[in-house]
């Protein structure tokens, strides 16, 4: 049984359903395609979550079209990689879409006049301790100076490339600094290839690219977000699943601020998992156990203005 609760906003949607588990949908509601953010809801980065195995395997005996679509700065062949290492059966997937690889492809093909219009030369950020993100393929001059860049890109928060390859380890504290000189030097571009602010690894929040891009954005500098909330991301998942209405499909994400707002920018449906990155301002301590209190899934979903559809603890069957 569905229950609903209440919720005027601008949006306009009147109310959103909590779920007992995936399901319930299947029967009711048989979209074409399921849109599957990757972190938060089938992995916290180190294992599987309960029943998201068993879960994605049942949902794959409707027929139905699975895509991962995430805020990942890497590619989307290191994606299935690192699902598979995990337990994950990848044939059961059409395939991946992630940020960092529409970032890769942008730059790449340099087809769109915004990235046409970029220099050659860029100040990186990237990971150290997660593994720095490779460049190969782009063309790319990486510098140290800032006043030798033409724009920045920014993949992690915990390095800054090196033109010899190699990355060097600082803070976020140091590259919000880098940000700064930037900024001063007259508001270059910014690329960022992970919209995302947190994630959640192991239970723990981590910071993410998107932090640095709104610090830039307060700084006054020009940001251009790849991945959720932005619409073409979505717009990729569906040309991938070969589904041209958006009302066949539904996206399932933990963030209200990108995988919600974003589905819902998109005309998508969508399923938020609470036991997500919201956890601890739900007052959730455990993944899967609890369900969320109906008001303060009202009040948060207000505080970010994203709506979804449906509302589910965990991806469950």
């Amino acid at each position: 049984m569905m229950a609903r609760c209440s919720l005027s906003s601008s949006n306009g949607t009147d109310f959103f359903q909590t779920l007992n588990g995936i399901r319930q949908l299947t029967q009711t509601r048989p979209f074409k395609a399921w849109f599957l953010d990757q972190f938060g809801v089938l992995h916290d980065g180190k294992q599987p979550y309960p029943d998201a195995i068993s879960t994605l395997e049942r949902l794959a005996t409707t027929g139905a079209k699975m895509i991962i679509i995430s805020n990942s700065s890497r590619r989307a062949s290191v994606t299935m990689e690192k699902m598979k290492s995990l337990g994950f059966d990848t044939s059961l997937f059409v395939g991946a879409i992630t940020s960092g690889e529409l970032t890769h492809q942008y730059l790449q093909r340099r087809n769109d006049s915004w990235f046409a219009s970029l220099g050659r030369s860029c100040i990186h950020m990237t990971w150290s301790d997660r593994g720095a993100i490779s460049l190969e393929g782009l063309g790319l001059d990486v510098v140290e100076n800032v006043e030798d860049a033409e724009f920045i890109l920014a993949h992690g928060t915990e390095a800054l490339g090196l033109s010899s390859g190699g990355s060097l380890p600082l803070k976020l504290e140091e590259l919000e600094k880098i940000l700064e000189k930037c900024a001063a030097k007259g508001g270059i571009p910014m690329v960022v290839a992970n919209p995302d602010f947190v994630t959640v690894e192991a239970r723990a929040l981590r910071v993410m690219p998107g932090t640095l891009a709104a610090k830039y954005e307060s700084l006054g500098g020009e940001v251009k977000w790849m991945g959720k909330p932005d619409k073409r991301i979505y717009d990729s998942a569906m040309e991938m699943a070969g589904i041209d209405n958006a009302s066949d499909c539904i996206a399932v994400g933990d963030s209200l601020h990108h995988d919600i707002k974003g589905a819902m920018a998109s005309g998508i449906e969508s399923v938020f998992i609470s036991g997500g990155i919201h956890a601890d301002e739900l007052g959730l301590t455990s993944y899967n156990q609890e369900v969320s209190d109906p008001s303060s899934l009202k009040a948060l979903a207000e505080k970010y203005d994203a709506s979804p559809s449906y509302v589910l603890p965990a991806f469950i069957w």
